[in-house]
């Protein structure tokens, strides 16, 4: 029994026209492949459980999908079927290959003998041990509205193909089924690249943790000046990680080669700032027995990095601006001046444009310095990145100390989310420390932690306890708000933390909390 199905155009055909006759074999194909695309699941999933279906239903050895580069016109292998290509990156540039010809024309291409293909370029290798003159090979576009979004390709024993006009139509009805699916994948797929793109460049030091969206712009910031000579002033807080940032702006700067001179303007007395900083000549002041370098001239060829610059006194100050405005100076009781090649990052814990209104720091340093401001956020505007942090910081201190400790308990990760940290990243390492020391076991405990924190976790307690209908209205909304990313995402936890912007381990733990069971969202099978 044969049945005639309408079959929208493709690139270049009739729209409308009566282009296929599919048998009762081929229609049960289609429904199975339909069937598939219809159910929630993983899209690659979906895409490879279709080409097992082909495989088992019409015969066809090897099936490949590859998608379209929107911007290249390239296109890439994605999923395939009957060829292993874990860990391969195939790739066909437009025209390169039947493939590459089929994704730049949009015109289907068919070969009844692989043997005599001479545009067959076969890069995955699946068929160099095969008789190819024994294979028919078949390619046709995947078209969403309108658009060529990738190339489904198959190779059938020669001997089974009676009519490749038929076989291409039989492949176009199946390309069809798949477009949405693979449009999606191909969206999916660019996504991921250039995630992955950005956060190479965006992660500019090992030492520098954080998922939440402040570090992120703060990661992406960084990347934009380190490869410059831009003078940049850093704004932070006690404890946010000043130190680390410059670190990664010069570790990630054409400089990394020269030397990074550190220099702590609060810890040096005003009347030796001038000398460390610049040098001096003998017996430039008293106690001055030898002549010394200054750090800007060890700084040479490098980066110089001035932390609390705002600590400096008025006549520092003076010399410093003279630095930057002619790149050079004199060592103090010296008539010699020293020319100098250094990027100047500089950071500070002070208001500077208040201390400028109050005539404590100069306004035309200030300004020099300002290039490029960055501002380090509070630990306790950065999220889920606290828990990070934790553990990065339990991993590195219970390695020190030899200890078994890998685990935060769900009351002291709830303790440590609600703290507002004064004392920022700083603070929660000496914490962290402090509770590997004590642990007696492999995880940390309320009892572990500093009195403050553990009074707040007491106080907690009790406001659970007596929280009324405000609690339960917050409760719920957050349940809400859970069940609906684990809806989404089928009950795929890790995905359902990245659309609430959060971490997996934060989800389990208010999944355990408001006591969500998520069987009910994973997909039945």
């Amino acid at each position: 029994m044969t049945l005639s199905i309408w079959r929208p155009s493709q690139v270049g055909a009739p729209r409308g026209k009566e282009i296929s006759i599919h048998n009762f074999e081929e229609l049960a194909a289609l429904h199975a492949v339909a069937r598939i695309l219809a159910q929630p699941g993983e899209l690659r999933e979906q895409i490879e459980q279709a080409l097992r279906e082909m495989s088992d239903r019409l015969g066809m050895q090897r099936g490949m999908i590859s998608l379209l580069d929107r911007e290249t016109g390239e296109a890439w292998l994605d999923v395939a079927h009957g060829v292993n290509i874990q860990g391969m990156d195939v790739t066909y540039g437009p025209g390169e290959g039947i493939t590459g010809k089929v994704a730049q024309t949009g015109r289907p291409m068919a070969c009844a003998n692989l043997g005599k293909e001479a545009h067959f370029l076969d890069r995955t290798g699946a068929r160099r041990f095969l008789d190819r003159a024994e294979l028919a090979f078949l390619c046709v576009p995947i078209i969403y509205d309108a658009r060529i979004v990738g190339v489904l390709s198959a190779d059938k024993v020669a001997r089974q193909v009676e009519d490749l006009d038929r076989e291409l139509a039989m492949l176009s009805s199946v390309a069809e089924l798949l477009a949405t699916a693979v449009h999606s994948r191909a969206l999916e797929e660019e996504n991921r690249r250039l995630r992955q793109i950005i956060g190479r460049s965006r992660t500019p030091s090992t030492d520098i943790i954080g998922h939440s969206g402040v570090m992120q712009n703060l990661f992406g910031m960084v990347a934009q000046v380190a490869d410059s000579n831009a003078t940049v002033l850093i704004h932070g807080e006690t404890g946010t990680g000043k130190e680390l940032v410059a670190r990664a702006i010069h570790r990630n700067s054409s400089r990394l080669r020269g030397p990074l001179i550190q220099v702590n303007c609060a810890a040096i007395p005003d009347t030796l700032i001038e000398s460390e900083l610049f040098g001096h000549e003998r017996g430039a002041f008293t106690g001055a027995v030898h002549q010394r370098r200054g750090r800007f001239e060890e700084a040479h060829g490098g980066t110089i990095f001035l932390d609390e610059v705002g600590e400096l006194s008025a006549s520092a100050q003076v010399k410093l601006l003279r630095v930057l405005q002619e790149k050079q100076f004199q060592p103090l009781g010296s008539t010699r001046v020293v020319k100098v090649d250094v990027r100047i990052i500089a950071a500070t814990n002070r208001n500077l444009e208040q201390d400028i209104a109050t005539g404590r720091f100069r306004a035309d340093l200030f300004y020099r310095l300002n290039v490029f401001p960055l501002h380090l956020p509070l630990l306790r505007d950065r999220g889920s990145d606290i828990l990070l942090l934790a553990d990065n910081f339990i991993l590195k201190y219970a390695t020190e100390m030899g200890k078994q400790v890998t685990k935060i308990s769900p009351a002291v990760s709830d303790v440590l989310l609600s703290y507002p940290w004064p004392g920022n990243v700083r603070e929660l390492e000496n914490c962290m420390e402090r509770a590997v020391l004590l642990a007696g076991g492999d995880t940390i405990e309320t009892a572990h932690l500093p009195p403050t924190l553990q009074a707040r976790a007491k106080d907690g307690e009790h406001r659970e306890r007596g929280q009324g209908k405000w609690g339960s209205a917050r409760e719920s909304q957050e349940r809400a708000l859970i069940m609906g990313a684990l809806k989404e995402t089928g009950g795929n936890q890790t995905r359902a933390a990245k659309i609430l912007g959060t971490t997996k381990r934060v989800i389990q733990y208010r999944i355990r909390k408001l006591g969500i069971d998520t069987r009910q969202f994973r997909p039945k099978k």
